[in-house]
């Protein structure tokens, strides 16, 4: 088991996290599962489309599956799907669980050029089979890293990065090192929703790969200053997450949990898996992700191994910035079998 929350609870905000009346913070996470969403680590297309919508319906409290859409996001957004594609296809977001997304925006009225699916790099996207998707339904793929970076917007940490190709700041007036994470142009440039779809696996610093993370480190560049120790990680992913160029416009978070992977971080390891076979939804990415957490550290319990680093840190700032719940005990979790 993890410990990831002091013993208070900040006032009500905004995102449904609090009655704006001091009341004790509570957030609510939708977990939808069917034995069947997967074969031999295959998702099943139909299946993952049917338990997307359902998550979504008992989310939101709709009977019909557009209604319920257009209480996440408007026709005229320009909707970001942020996923996770480095491992590839099968421990990455899953291109199923992306397709069953944008099925949903598009019955929801939102034009194809509205839709972007994307990620860091563009190489990632096409390996993970995100192009076909893109064509299939006729949305955009793009890498942020590929866009361009907003000279404007950036993050600003006292801790100097060795910058390489790519960064913005990068051979720019003779600098070598850097200070600033500047937020890619694919975000800045007219993204007006996000909806995060995360897959259900370890990393070794973070403790999960999961909505805040994944969210964070790809929105801007030089970024491998914070990766090679867990305090950088704690106190950079969600100050990342906090700038309002991201955490404003984040609608929606979604954990991949048809298939666990407790071990390996950015590489396939299916010995390593296991098919949980659910789809996780919330307005709260940071109740979402302690809770993968402790899904993994059971995994890995039921194996005998040891438990894995869970960066409380990480998770503690993020609730101090008040971008969601870190005690699982305060979450409201609604298992639909």
């Amino acid at each position: 088991m993890i410990c990831l929350a002091a013993a208070v609870a900040h006032p009500g905000r905004g995102g449904g996290l609090g009655d704006g009346g001091g009341a004790p913070v509570r957030s609510r996470v939708v977990e939808v599962e069917d034995a069947q969403a997967t074969s031999a680590f295959e998702p099943q297309p139909a299946i993952v489309q049917d338990m997307v919508d359902r998550a979504l319906l008992k989310l939101t409290g709709k009977e019909d599956v557009v209604q319920a859409w257009r209480t996440v996001v408007a026709t005229q957004d320009v909707v970001g799907l942020k996923v996770y594609c480095a491992p590839g296809p099968t421990s990455g977001t899953r291109p199923a669980v992306v397709s069953a997304v944008v099925r949903g925006l598009l019955a929801a009225g939102l034009p194809p050029h509205n839709i972007i699916i994307w990620d860091r790099q563009q190489a990632d996207l096409r390996a993970a089979g995100f192009d076909e998707v893109a064509q299939r339904y006729d949305v955009r793929v793009a890498g942020s890293a590929n866009s361009g970076y907003d000279e404007k917007v950036f993050y600003d940490n006292e801790l100097p990065g060795e910058l390489g190709s790519g960064d913005f700041e990068f051979d720019k007036y003779g600098n070598k090192t850097g200070r600033k994470s500047y937020v890619s142009k694919l975000l800045t440039g007219g993204m007006t929703k996000i909806i995060t779809i995360t897959p259900l696996l370890n990393h070794n610093l973070a403790g999960v790969t999961g909505n805040l993370y994944s969210l964070a480190t790809g929105s801007v560049d030089n970024i491998s200053r914070f990766e090679s120790k867990a305090g950088r990680l704690a106190k950079a992913v969600p100050e990342i997450y906090a700038l309002p160029a991201l955490s404003d416009h984040v609608a929606l978070s979604m954990t991949d949990a048809l298939i666990g992977q407790y071990q390996g971080e950015n590489m396939s390891l299916l010995h390593y898996s296991t098919a949980l076979n659910q789809i996780w939804i919330s307005k709260d990415p940071v109740a979402l992700d302690v809770l993968a957490i402790q899904e993994l550290d059971r995994e890995r319990q039921a194996r005998k191994m040891s438990a894995g680093s869970p960066n409380a840190e990480l998770y503690e700032i993020a609730w101090e910035l008040w971008l969601g719940v870190n005690d699982p005990a305060k979450v409201q979790v609604d298992l639909v079998k």
